[in-house]
């Protein structure tokens, strides 16, 4: 018994050159179309939307450019972000991405790992789909992306970190900052019944946000009449390791550690607490710890850390008023943040 075998071929996939002969244009035409340069070519506006359609119509793929022909918009938001492992920045891209897709737009998001190369990189790619606008969240240098996107006539909201060239939505560090401080010192007195400095530890002595927490930090001890010894201001970078490293060092200078801590984010808190927990100190008694970020999970370490929770969903809402707006305006808003206890 034969057994026949039915072998169906596949449809022919379309070309540029099926294109042109629908259209009756020439396929480099249909290429500038499709590509997104038929403006530089002085085709029709007519002949590119013919063609669009055409293209959507047998099917064929699509350059993202190329969709932006049939609106003045393209409906995409972009936004870079520093990290993705860290429940702020999670929380951001999470509210973005809903509340773009609450506007009908689609988001684009991209993690940059804090290196300036990976943004430009970034945002020259969020270039090349025509964003509507691009959100720079915590960029190394905000301000050097705004100018990439200004030559491609993008708008740039600058959020996290502040830039100088276009408007930025960022927390109030500094009055965060001032009564983090403010609370770790009461705790220290409630404690041990006198008046000592506390340790800063992590972030980056450069980038705006850690000079005000920086400056919130001094100033409240200078409310309390407390000097701080430059040594205890250790703004040593974000990483774990940094912050343990610092740890180490300052525990082989010093013979009295401070009885509270002033630490710059969640990830360096993690860092303080693996040398807390292997190096021996504090066994007795742990400090008193004050972290200008946030994590539910922190509340297991006990009672005695306060936290600063940065207010995400009015930082998006200020985001996403400007983007309503339209405004190009070179404000700084500032969101006070939000003080929580654990115990």
């Amino acid at each position: 018994m034969e057994m026949t075998v039915n072998r169906t071929t596949p449809p022919k996939r379309t070309t540029i050159y099926d294109l042109a002969e629908l259209a009756g244009t020439s396929a480099s035409a249909v290429s500038a179309v499709l590509n997104g340069n038929w403006k530089k070519r002085r085709i029709s506006v007519k002949l590119a939307e013919k063609i669009t359609k055409l293209a959507e119509e047998q099917g064929y793929a699509l350059n993202m450019q190329a969709s932006v022909l049939r609106r003045e918009r393209s409906k995409i938001i972009g936004m870079i972000v520093p990290k993705y492992d860290n429940r702020y920045f999670g929380s951001i891209v999470e509210q973005f991405e809903a509340r773009a897709r609450e506007r009908g737009l689609f988001p684009i998001i991209t993690c940059t790992m804090r290196d300036p190369a990976l943004e430009v990189e970034a945002a020259r790619a969020m270039l090349s789909y025509q964003v509507d606008c691009l959100i720079a969240t915590g960029a190394t240098d905000p301000d050097r992306i705004v100018d990439l996107c200004a030559a491609a006539g993008v708008r740039t909201i600058n959020l996290d970190l502040p830039g100088s060239r276009a408007p930025s939505v960022i927390s109030d560090n500094y009055g965060g900052a001032l009564e983090l401080t403010r609370r770790v010192l009461s705790n220290c007195e409630r404690e041990y019944g006198e008046k000592a400095p506390l340790l800063f530890v992590g972030g980056r002595g450069t980038d705006h946000n850690t000079m005000e927490r920086v400056r919130g930090f001094r100033d409240a001890h200078a409310e309390a009449g407390i000097a701080v010894d430059e040594a205890l201001v250790q703004t040593c970078g974000y990483a774990p390791e940094k912050a343990e490293n610092v740890m180490r060092q300052l525990a082989a200078r010093r013979s009295d550690l401070p009885r509270g801590m002033f630490v710059n984010s969640t990830i360096s808190l993690e860092g303080v607490m693996r040398w807390i927990r292997h190096s021996g100190h504090y066994a007795e008694r742990m400090p008193h710890l004050g972290c200008f970020d946030w994590d539910p999970f922190v509340a297991m370490l006990g009672d005695h850390i306060e936290m600063v929770r940065q207010d995400v969903p009015k930082m998006l809402e200020a985001i996403f008023a400007i983007f309503d707006s339209g405004s190009t305006d070179l404000t700084m808003i500032q969101i006070p943040p939000i003080i929580e206890k654990t115990g």
